[in-house]
């Protein structure tokens, strides 16, 4: 356990951490990162790291962006805060608004900024609310996510979510949240059922759904167009087709999230241009603004728009906000991103880059622990298994993800583990020749996980 005044002992006695064992965080403390440049971060030690997780998938444009930084500067120095409640607005959000506008994948109509995807999806939910309720629709309420979908951990965001831990013991979900079926083919697909088929089956399960609830209560369905913090799972082939079928089929609403996703992650500026997906609503977040600071929009259709208009208007105010949304300083960086990645052409360096990571995980395809390699674009995930055959997976306790992390941080390579999956999200900017590299310690710390496991007599079979 750290000792004295470290940053690492200050931060065991008075910081609470997110998704940590509170437990052995106690005893094991924090890896503390002091610096970042490029792809790389450095803890206190000196010691580097690739981040290969680009933070929590937001640091876009990697670590030590100088222009990001003087954007922020030149905005404190200007108008270091305001708000836009009461008809107030300034320079930085109405061009931020225009510009995310302008690059959305489906036309939309207007932007409402929050502070995070979690904040983004919540105010998704009380706006699909707020659009029923104006069209006289008061039953219409209900909004179905997907298991392993991942939405944000505000009460109403942490109710999309698909995940058992962010339920378990905080009382949630909250009524009118309902789930469908997780669109993992890996698996839940049937023996020989192909990706086609798998797609087909699902669709027909979520207008079987529907039709239980009574359609006339369905309001909304949210999706990643890759789900993220649930394993990163592409969609099987034609989902998002026949699933789009059943939605205009009753009327409901599709809200695509775009948390992970948006901003060239998929190859794409959007991952609903990479999937087809024609949303109502879309949420965006995280490389906004690169990470750099926090700020995350809401973006709605016009039909949308015209529903709240009438009913602010019969009410008097649009009564939802926050004392941050539309910080300015976040917005100037926000802007500023948007102009590198216009300037640097990221889609083109996404698009350059991407298969060397895709193809060179794939060649991992064969090694006894791993069962699957999935991905698109910059964002991928393996699957560890403990049986290759059967697919089946290791016993939860012998914690094979978790070991893999630890290993991979041995060797200067910060990924997540969630569950049995491991997930990859570098920075956009990543180069061939550092993705070689990332790859080489992906090799070794798969390598000393097999060995690790082995000892612990958790070995794979082959």
């Amino acid at each position: 356990m750290p000792r004295g005044n470290s940053a690492a002992s200050r931060d065991i006695a008075f910081h609470l951490h997110p998704y940590t064992h509170l437990k052995k965080h106690e005893s094991e403390g924090p890896l503390v990162i002091t610096e970042g440049q490029g792809v790389h971060v450095y803890d206190e030690n000196g010691k580097e790291y690739i981040e290969g997780l680009a933070g929590l998938w937001c640091a876009s444009l990697g670590f030590g962006e100088a222009r990001l930084v003087e954007a922020a500067a030149r905005q404190l120095k200007r108008l270091p805060y305001y708000h836009v409640f009461n008809h107030k607005s300034h320079e930085s959000a109405a061009e931020l608004a225009e510009r995310v506008i302008a690059l959305m994948p489906v036309p939309m109509s207007k932007v409402f900024f929050n502070n995070s995807g979690s904040e983004a999806n919540d105010s998704a939910i009380k706006m699909v609310w707020y659009y029923n309720n104006a069209r006289g629709r008061h039953r219409k309420k209900k909004i179905i996510a997907r298991l392993k979908g991942y939405h944000g951990v505000t009460v109403a965001a942490a109710s999309l979510t698909g995940l058992p831990n962010n339920h378990r013991d905080f009382d949630l979900p909250i009524s009118r949240i309902r789930h469908a079926d997780c669109p993992h083919h890996y698996r839940f697909a049937k023996p020989g059922e192909s990706e086609e088929d798998f797609a087909t089956r699902l669709a027909e399960s979520l207008e079987a759904q529907i039709l239980r609830e009574d359609p006339e209560t369905v309001a909304a369905f949210i999706a990643e167009p890759v789900m993220g913090a649930g394993g990163v799972i592409p969609p099987p082939r034609t989902y998002f087709e026949k699933i789009q079928k059943v939605l205009g089929k009753y009327d409901v609403l599709l809200i695509a999230d775009e948390v992970i996703c948006g901003f060239g992650r998929t190859g794409n500026m959007f991952g609903s241009e990479t999937y087809g997906l024609k949303p109502d609503i879309i949420t965006i977040a995280k490389a906004l603004s690169s990470g750099y600071l926090p700020i995350s929009a809401t973006v709605i259709s016009e039909e949308l728009y015209q529903a709240f208009l009438a009913q602010s208007e019969k009410i008097g105010v649009f009564a939802h906000g926050f004392t941050y949304s539309a910080h300015p300083v976040c917005c100037a960086v926000a802007l500023e991103t948007l102009r590198i990645y216009e300037e640097r052409d990221i889609l083109s360096q996404v698009r350059a880059v991407a298969p060397r990571l895709q193809e060179g995980l794939r060649r991992f395809a064969g090694h006894r622990l791993v069962g699957e390699v999935r991905g698109v674009g910059l964002l991928a995930g393996v699957e560890l298994v403990g049986d290759k055959p059967t697919k089946a997976p290791f016993d939860p306790r012998a914690g094979a993800g978790a070991t893999f992390a630890a290993c991979a941080q041995e060797h200067g390579l910060i990924l997540r583990a969630m569950g049995d999956s491991v997930a990859l999200c570098p920075p956009l900017i990543i180069s061939a020749d550092e993705i070689d590299e990332l790859l080489r310690r992906f090799g070794k710390a798969l390598d000393d996980t097999d060995a690790a496991l082995s000892r612990a007599g958790l070995a794979s079979v082959a």
